[in-house]
């Protein structure tokens, strides 16, 4: 299968932290789930996770639960560089090295910190998809760069309304 076909069956997230959002885990994780499902049904197999806290993890969490009943699903982790949650809680953390644990592949996007190691995360993330599930509070930032650099190349975006 040529890395275009692959692409065809991949879905990326984007989405806020958690001090950006106004809904709580659970809600996000529900409209997510029913996103991911749709998906499902579209075809898409493979999903991709930025791995930043909130709907990143979240969105990664809900995948890796509905790969026990679905084996054929895969989980990607697009890491923006090694080490990047050092300054995170002891929580999150440890939801991120189960993410790493649980997922089929980690991709580290850069080898150290740079300034525009996220944006690189993002534009490697759409260029190896062909949907978005964005949850997001359309603020300037690097979630609506990812949804305008989707938009350009054609990417499929579902957002929350």
């Amino acid at each position: 299968m040529t890395e275009l076909e692959k692409r065809m069956h991949r879905c990326c997230f984007a989405g806020h932290r958690p001090e950006k959002i106004d809904h709580t885990e659970q809600e996000i994780k529900h409209w997510l789930s029913r996103r991911i499902d749709l998906a499902i049904m579209d075809g898409f197999v493979t999903f991709i996770t930025g791995c930043c806290m909130g709907v990143d993890i979240w969105a990664a969490e809900v995948v890796i639960e509905k790969r026990k009943e679905n084996p054929a699903l895969h989980l990607i982790a697009a890491v923006p560089w090694p080490g990047f949650p050092r300054q995170w809680s002891e929580e999150w953390r440890a939801r991120y090295e189960q993410l790493l644990k649980d997922a089929d592949l980690v991709v580290n996007v850069s080898k150290y910190y740079r300034k525009d190691v996220f944006e690189l995360r993002n534009r490697w993330m759409v260029d190896h998809s062909n949907r978005v599930i964005a949850f997001y509070n359309e603020k300037a930032g690097g979630n609506r760069h990812l949804i305008n650099y989707a938009d350009g190349q054609w990417v499929d975006v579902v957002r929350n309304e």
